[in-house]
């Protein structure tokens, strides 16, 4: 598990982050932590537990259902299939991640600022 530290959204969603080498560590590490984090940014082409199969068992985890937390799909595979069974897993975006850096980082900014605005049920 890696953490990196960020600052407070006005909100009060820690704009930290934190990366899992793999599914069953994602799907183990959301098990754990408090507090949950504002928004999942998953690619669907991740080792040893495929996104889809996480998003799955997100889902299927009644305290995490719960909670209402945004998932979206990050990643480089994009075809009709791929995008039809994202959104068949109930997932609140999907998203190609861009070859340029800064563009990279233009769409995480306009991601996140999105879900800061947005109103849901774990914002209260």
């Amino acid at each position: 598990m890696k953490r990196k530290k960020g600052t407070q959204s006005p909100r009060d969603h820690s704009a930290d982050s934190a990366h899992t080498p793999d599914g069953f560590g994602a799907a183990t590490y959301l098990d754990c932590q408090t507090p949950l984090p504002f928004v999942i940014l998953s690619d669907t082409n991740i080792p040893k537990l495929y996104g889809m199969e996480l998003r799955r068992r997100l889902k299927e985890n009644a305290s995490l259902n719960l909670k209402c937390i945004p998932y979206l799909y990050f990643t480089t595979a994009l075809n009709q299939d791929v995008v039809i069974e994202a959104y068949s897993t109930s997932a609140q975006g999907f998203f190609v991640k861009p070859s340029d850096f800064d563009e990279t980082k233009d769409t995480l900014k306009s991601i996140v600022e999105y879900w800061k605005r947005c109103a849901s049920p774990n914002n209260f």
